[in-house]
């Protein structure tokens, strides 16, 4: 598919995917016109990394991160290595953390609108 279909396909748009294909996180062949072909798996590849980076991952890490996540069959990559996992570990840390900031902050908007609206 060209890449005007697989921004449509991802509601990605072809900006973004250019840059995908920059930093190393998606490929494509070109056609003898120069025109980008992606192949239908990328469509699954695109929505992986859109859902890294709301994860608040740079491309850096997702580049390193997506070789080694699970293989087609759904075993794990033989090329993950304990550095990597160890990265991801202190990720996944700080998305915790993140979350529970967040909660305390729902928390204080909830005290401060039922005092607000006098349901204390």
């Amino acid at each position: 598919m060209r890449i005007g279909e697989l921004a449509g396909r991802t509601g990605v748009s072809v900006r973004s995917l250019r840059y995908y294909e920059q930093q190393g996180l998606l490929t494509s062949d070109r056609t003898t016109g120069g025109h980008r072909e992606y192949p239908d798996r990328a469509v699954d590849r695109v929505i992986r990394i859109q859902e890294l980076f709301a994860a608040g991952l740079s491309s850096k890490k997702i580049a390193l991160m997506l070789p080694c996540m699970r293989d087609a069959d759904g075993g794990p990559s033989e090329i993950a290595t304990p550095r990597l996992v160890g990265d991801l570990t202190a990720e996944r840390d700080r998305i915790d953390r993140m979350i529970g900031e967040l909660v305390r902050s729902r928390d204080v908007l909830d005290e401060v609108i039922d005092a607000a609206s006098g349901r204390h």
